[in-house]
């Protein structure tokens, strides 16, 4: 039986794992620049990335920018993002900060957290994953996924995403962030699922409570 770590071995164990399993972090959404890739995040809300990658090039080909996709019927937007779940708030989000990022913005994505979170269905999370994926600013995305992980490694107790965020940042150093919020979904993805979880199988949960 392993012996129990202290928080300071937990969080160098579990970076040192991660970076062996994942080296490589590409970004598991499809796009190809700024706007696509807010827009694939916005529709992941409550939507498995997989199936995100099904329904973007289809919304894509309708319009792949703010300055065409303000145009374009907000019914017409709501019937191809419709598989994503959410579909009329994300159809209505999506038409109404294009019109914002031509309005205000020029066109461009803002690359600040304050301008990003003034758009509708942007929130702090999404937020986040754009400015650390496709501006590479230091940000620590926290889903529940992410949340459910650091609980389960010890490194957060935080009731709320937000506190859990905030231990994560603390924890470990801001260069690594971006890479980190990726390899822990990685992860999460193939050893530390919800549900189905099999602690022999996971290497970081085995090691962290001394099995």
């Amino acid at each position: 039986m392993s012996k129990k770590m202290n928080k300071k071995e937990r969080v160098a164990f579990v970076q040192d794992t991660l970076e062996i399993l994942y080296p490589e972090t590409p970004i598991p959404l499809d796009h190809k620049d700024p706007y696509t890739l807010l827009i694939a995040v916005l529709l992941s809300a409550q939507c498995t990335d997989k199936r995100v990658n099904t329904i973007t090039p289809k919304l894509f080909v309708l319009a792949d920018n703010p300055y065409d996709m303000m145009k374009v019927p907000v019914e017409t937007i709501r019937a191809v993002v419709r598989p994503c779940g959410l579909s009329e708030r994300k159809a209505n989000a999506i038409s109404e900060l294009s019109k914002i990022l031509v309005d205000k913005h020029n066109g461009e994505v803002p690359q600040t957290f304050e301008e990003l979170e003034e758009l509708p269905g942007v929130g702090h999370k999404t937020a986040s994953v754009v400015m650390s994926q496709a501006f590479n600013i230091p940000a620590f995305p926290v889903d529940t996924h992410i949340h459910r992980l650091a609980h389960r490694w010890k490194l957060s107790n935080g009731k709320s995403v937000t506190q859990t965020e905030k231990d994560l940042k603390r924890l470990f150093d801001k260069s690594s962030w971006n890479t980190l919020h990726l390899q822990f979904i990685f992860y999460g993805r193939e050893y530390c699922p919800a549900r189905g979880h099999d602690i022999e199988k996971c290497i970081i949960c085995r090691e962290i409570n001394g099995n």
